[in-house]
């Protein structure tokens, strides 16, 4: 391959720039989306498992929804309806909609989780003198957290690669400097793998983060 033709896309007149720009609007609004969409997913999640019916039957359709309905569908509803003509920005909406569609997902990641937790072991600890929060927070916790991890991984990489939609309410991410560089340097074979690259670059630190904080909490653990 040209290494004079990959300088050019990438690199010449402060192209690595505005890829640079692209790359950090995506990694913003997926890290805002998955903080918020984690709390919201948490919050639907004891309401999903609530004994109340109403409560019960308002998260399912709440989770059900939004996982069903593609992500671009709901972020152009937001962006073109609901916040039509209020003074949002783009990059709002964008969370907004990515917080929504990820807390779905989590909300379901954390009640497979808890449903696969080992409930004879909090009742021992009951048993115990343990009070309900300190079973919750020492046993249930932990094996919650090594549940879900794997799903949460994923979701986590699922929506840095949802982002890529987000051109379509006018904002400049990664994948829409990408198109603007292969329209402009008229290469979008090249431009568009080396596009490709870097989402995968981005997902291979995500992964190495997971790896990272889980052999460092074996290692505490010894």
């Amino acid at each position: 391959m040209d290494t004079n033709l990959i300088y050019k896309i990438f690199i010449a007149d402060g192209a690595w720039l505005t890829i640079l720009k692209g790359l950090a609007v995506t990694v913003e609004i997926s890290v805002l989306a998955l903080f918020l969409g984690t709390i919201l997913g948490a919050v639907v999640c004891f309401f999903r498992l609530k004994h109340n019916k109403f409560s019960r039957l308002i998260a399912s359709g709440y989770i059900g929804l939004l996982r069903g309905s593609p992500v671009l569908m709901l972020l152009m509803l937001l962006y073109y309806g609901v916040f039509a003509e209020s003074n949002l920005s783009p990059e709002i909406v964008a969370v907004i909609a990515f917080s929504m569609h990820t807390s779905a997902h989590v909300a379901e990641i954390l009640r497979s989780a808890l449903l696969a937790t080992d409930y004879g072991q909090v009742e021992a600890a009951r048993t115990l003198g343990f009070s309900k929060y300190e079973a919750f927070r020492l046993i249930t916790l932990p094996q919650l957290f090594k549940i879900a991890r794997p799903v949460y991984q994923s979701t986590i990489i699922n929506l840095i690669q949802w982002t890529s939609v987000v051109g379509y309410v006018s904002i400049t991410d990664l994948t829409r400097v990408i198109y603007n560089t292969a329209s402009r340097t008229m290469q979008p074979m090249i431009t568009i793998l080396g596009g490709m690259i870097i989402y995968l670059l981005v997902s291979y630190a995500v992964n190495a983060i997971f790896f990272y904080t889980d052999r460092n909490g074996n290692n505490g653990g010894k």
